[in-house]
């Protein structure tokens, strides 16, 4: 079966938006978004990974020249190719600077479009595909990943991720198991995470009691590059349970870090901050799934964004979201973020790593 791919057009004019969507979707069998303004493709593209951006110039608002470092910040590893009417020079010049991968003039012919904007989706998604990580995120409760590291995960979806969401309760003591592992299905699915949800004690975890084998087990069939679990700097003795049992499952795991639960201590000591700009709405999305939890005030947007606005003081990003390094091997770079082995993380680097870690 031919491979799929999924463009975004940006373009205001509505009739080329639609020759250049019914172009990719009849002859280039590709799935395609259409935005009209630059604030669209910037909000879709914080939603939803794309194999290759098409897009105009001259644009209401900023132009597709412009928007061409936020798209590389959200994911660098996207062909963008701009098809303009206006083929000045300072146009080719400007797409050039701002690293477009493909500059074509309009009128273009549905053959062009289609064989250039498949060359670029496919070396996109050969790059993606060899960058692949497998991530596991470790929960005790359903909504404690998505709390914490939801924004990270999401940057992970962006970049083509595999990921893992293991929940180890159903977390009766906060309501309904039924409507609580719905609300978890619901909230993995926001992000394309599989969801492995176990059905252990809620409030009486035990690492010695069975906790270890079961995430040991997911750990070798998964294989992960990368788990994000609870710290041990945690009032709640579920997540230093689960902290314990992940320290001792996946010791083989090169990269691990620890997440910052609502119950955590003072002890709570980040040396990494993941900038998830662009990707807070996508976490909102996720913890809107937990209905039942609404009424929890760690659970607000207000509340959730304040708290990455926070952490965002040691970084040069605005939204963050902190993490204690357990073991950490390698620098990597994922879409919206350059993540680094550093002990501190930066936007891109040294101090706050940017996206996912």
């Amino acid at each position: 079966m031919a491979e799929t791919f999924r463009a975004l057009v940006l373009e205001d004019d509505a009739d080329a938006a639609e020759f250049m969507r019914i172009a990719l979707e009849r002859h280039g069998g590709m799935s395609v978004d259409v935005a009209a303004s630059a604030e669209e493709a910037l909000a879709a593209l914080g939603r939803s990974t794309y194999d290759v951006l098409v897009s105009d110039i001259q644009l209401p608002g900023a132009s597709g020249l412009q928007i061409i470092p936020e798209v590389r910040a959200l994911d660098p590893t996207l062909p963008i190719m701009i098809v303009t009417a206006y083929p000045t020079v300072d146009h080719a010049i400007d797409a050039l600077r701002s690293a477009a991968d493909e500059f074509l003039i309009k009128p273009v012919t549905t053959a062009v479009l289609v064989q250039r904007a498949t060359e670029l989706a496919q070396r996109a998604r050969a790059v993606r595909t060899e960058s692949r990580q497998r991530v596991l995120a470790v929960g005790a409760h359903p909504d404690d990943v998505e709390i914490a590291a939801g924004g990270t995960l999401a940057a992970h979806a962006a970049a083509g991720d595999e990921l893992v969401i293991l929940t180890l309760s159903g977390g009766a003591v906060g309501g309904s198991t039924s409507a609580r592992r719905s609300e978890a299905a619901a909230a993995a699915s926001v992000v394309g995470a599989r969801l492995i949800h176990l059905d252990f004690p809620d409030t009486r975890l035990d690492p010695a009691a069975g906790l270890i084998t079961a995430i040991e087990e997911v750990v070798f069939e998964m294989q992960p590059d990368r788990i994000y679990t609870h710290s041990a700097h945690d009032r709640h003795q579920d997540h230093r349970a689960v902290h314990e049992a992940v320290e001792v499952a996946a010791r083989q795991v090169k990269n691990v870090w620890c997440f910052q639960s609502p119950s955590a201590t003072v002890a709570f000591a980040p040396n990494r901050f993941v900038d998830i700009d662009g990707f807070i709405d996508t976490k909102l999305e996720m913890l809107a799934a937990y209905v039942s939890q609404a009424h929890r005030e760690y659970m607000q947007p207000d509340v959730v964004r304040a708290t990455a606005r926070y952490w965002a003081r040691f970084s040069p990003a605005r939204e963050v979201e902190p993490l204690e390094t357990v073991r950490a091997s390698e620098t990597v770079a994922v879409a919206g973020s350059s993540v680094t082995a550093a002990p501190a993380v930066d936007g891109q680097g040294a101090d706050a790593d940017h996206g996912a870690t």
